[in-house]
């Protein structure tokens, strides 16, 4: 079992940057693929970002690809979203994510574990 916690959200304006950390307990981080989702208000929850178990291979939704970096370091149990060239539309809470699978997993439903959430809002 592994236990998951958001930092780093906060207001910044358009064209700016942000990092968000995922604190994870447990002893054997490694074993969980990790993903980053998104909800503004009213709309649906959305995968942003994911990185397999191993912190190799990575996907990103179209939205944010070429601005948005997710990075795993099983050593330290973290995973990282470091968000660039922010945008209004950005705006959301944020949710960090662990999955047992072994590769990118795209689908909610197959990650067992969720943080609180961290509110991101991006001032035009």
């Amino acid at each position: 079992q592994v236990h998951v916690v958001e930092s780093g959200g906060g207001l910044v304006q358009a064209g700016g940057s942000l990092r968000l950390s995922c604190a994870a307990s447990g002893r054997t981080f490694s074993g969980y693929a990790m993903g980053w989702f998104r909800q503004a208000t009213g709309k649906e929850r959305v995968l942003v970002a994911a990185v397999t178990r191993s912190g190799g291979t990575t996907y990103y939704a179209d939205s944010v690809k070429g601005r948005f970096t997710i990075s795993k370091d099983n050593a330290k149990n973290m995973v990282y979203l470091q968000m660039n060239s922010l945008k209004p539309e950005d705006t959301a809470t944020y949710y960090c994510a662990a999955s047992t699978r072994v590769q990118i997993v795209y689908s909610e439903d197959a990650y067992s574990y969720w943080g609180q959430g961290t509110q991101v809002t991006v001032s035009s």
